[in-house]
């Protein structure tokens, strides 16, 4: 229970004070401290960030701080992408899902640690986005990601809304908030599905406590935003995210490069055996 509160502390806390970040723990935490498998905990974690989402675009909406044209154009090809990625995911190994997640944490660092690029003085909105079909792409690309691996994609959505829609970054995080709660619905629908098919199911408990937890620490988060230092706080996260993506590939990307550990250990037992079956046994000579 303990890694559960400080977890879904945690994942709120990153939505809150950076708009983004949330899955890239979330997922993690529940298969390496939670103990839940690899397949429920991507729709745990779906499900878990749509919901913070949803409380998250709550202030953005009522401050009309949320581009529609963007979720239209981005947004609806996303969840096509993550239907898609969704459908993949259900039946690549959990290893290559891990370690294609590792190589995503390592990615969403790099995006991190660039400096972003300023739309004007004032925050306004430059003069000329990239076509639909363009953002269109982008979007499907994303929710490829989200539906293989379980990000919520935050990491991506933000910065092409930012390049690609010409947005101001706080009107970029409210779109992107809104996006990822279409992409995870669409994602944890499609996993629902797969995991009832072959007997498997969600923890609504541990949802609903991650989803509660994750709230009040994005609005906890939210609150301290606007007392640090942005860049030094992303350049921190990001090498968390290095950390991160590195164990998670090294600890999976392992299983790939020793395939003999499991037949080695057969061996062994099968010699340990052998050897017991040596052992003499007294009998009494006395009986007949």
């Amino acid at each position: 229970m303990v890694y559960i509160l400080a977890g879904s502390l945690l994942i709120g806390l990153t939505l809150g004070l950076l708009g983004a970040g949330g899955s890239a723990i979330t997922v993690p935490v529940l298969i390496y401290l939670v103990g839940h498998g690899t397949k429920e905990s991507i729709a745990e974690s779906m499900a878990i960030v749509g919901l913070i989402a949803i409380a998250a675009a709550i202030p953005y909406a009522n401050a009309k701080q949320i581009d529609w044209r963007s979720v239209f154009c981005f947004g609806l090809p996303g969840m096509l992408g993550t239907l898609v990625g969704a459908w993949s995911g259900g039946l690549a190994a959990e290893a290559v899902q891990l370690v294609v997640f590792g190589s995503v944490l390592l990615g969403a660092a790099l995006i991190m640690l660039r400096k972003p690029e300023t739309i004007d003085a004032d925050g306004n909105e430059s003069p000329r986005r990239s076509p639909a079909w363009k953002m269109g792409l982008q979007g499907i690309f994303a929710g490829l990601l989200t539906g293989f691996v379980g990000v919520g994609g935050g990491f991506l959505i933000v910065p092409a809304l930012v390049i690609l829609g010409k947005l101001p970054m706080r009107l970029a995080i409210g779109t992107s908030l809104v996006i990822i709660v279409f992409q995870a619905a669409v994602g944890f629908a499609r996993y629902e599905y797969f995991l009832s098919a072959n007997h498997m199911t969600v923890d609504w408990q541990t949802i609903l406590i991650f989803a509660v937890m994750g709230i009040v620490g994005s609005m906890i988060g939210r609150h301290i935003n606007t007392r640090l230092n942005q860049q030094i706080l992303k350049s921190v996260f990001a090498g968390f995210l290095i950390v991160l993506g590195g164990f998670v590939i090294v600890r999976e990307g392992g299983k790939y490069l020793h395939p003999a550990a499991p037949a080695t250990a057969v061996i062994v037992a099968s010699k340990q055996i052998q050897a017991e079956s040596r052992i003499p046994v007294h009998n009494n000579k006395g009986e007949e």
